[in-house]
C-alpha cells in the first residue's frame, strides 16, 4: 500500500542530501495560493552529475520505487545516477508518498530559467524553491492531461488576482 503523502518528509530528505531542485506542479500551485488539491510532489532536479549523485542517495533514503498503475506498492529499481540522467521523467512512490521527477517539463525552459523565476518558501523549516505561477500554468497548459486542464481555470484566475493586486495603487 502506498504511503500517505507527506511533503515535509520528502523535502526533509531532499534537504538532508542537499539536492538542488525546483518544485513544480500541483503542490507548487497550492503554495502559490491555488485551492486545487494534489497528492504528490513534482520536482525538476538540477541535472549536474554531483546533484544526480545526491538525488540518487535521497531516492535510496526515501525507499523510492517506480510507480505503476497496477502495482500500488511500486516496482523496485536502482536509482543509479546514470539511470536518472537518462530519464525525461520518473514517477516514484516513496516512504513519504509520491514523488515525480521531471527533467524536461512541458513548455518550460531549462533548469536555470526555472530557478531564476522561482521563489524560496520556508516549509516547516525546509527551504524549498517553488516555480513561478506563470511557469506552472505554462507547464499545465502544455501537458494535455485532463487533470491539468481541470485545474487551469483556478490557476488562471489566481494569476489574474495576483496581477490585479500588483497593479493596484498602494
Amino acid at each position: 500500500m502506498p504511503a500517505p503523502f507527506d511533503p515535509s518528509c520528502i523535502f526533509g530528505v531532499l534537504a538532508e542530501h542537499d539536492v538542488d531542485y525546483v518544485l513544480i506542479g500541483g503542490l507548487a500551485a497550492v503554495l502559490r495560493g491555488s485551492t486545487a488539491m494534489t497528492n504528490d510532489a513534482d520536482i525538476v532536479p538540477a541535472h549536474e552529475p554531483g546533484n544526480l549523485e545526491r538525488l540518487s542517495a535521497a531516492l535510496v533514503d526515501l525507499r523510492a520505487r517506480l510507480r505503476v498503475e497496477d502495482t500500488p506498492s511500486g516496482i523496485e529499481f536502482d536509482p543509479h545516477p546514470a539511470l536518472i540522467a537518462s530519464m525525461a521523467m520518473l514517477n516514484t512512490t516513496t516512504r513519504c508518498g509520491d514523488l515525480d521527477l521531471t527533467f524536461a517539463p512541458p513548455a518550460l525552459d531549462d533548469y536555470g530559467s526555472l530557478v531564476e523565476n522561482s521563489d524560496v518558501f520556508d516549509i516547516e523549516g525546509r527551504l524549498v524553491r517553488v516555480a513561478a505561477l506563470a511557469d506552472i500554468i505554462r507547464s499545465k497548459q502544455a501537458s494535455g492531461r485532463a487533470k491539468d486542464r481541470a485545474t487551469l481555470p483556478v490557476l488562471l484566475a489566481l494569476q489574474e488576482e495576483i496581477d490585479a493586486q500588483d497593479e493596484a495603487p498602494s
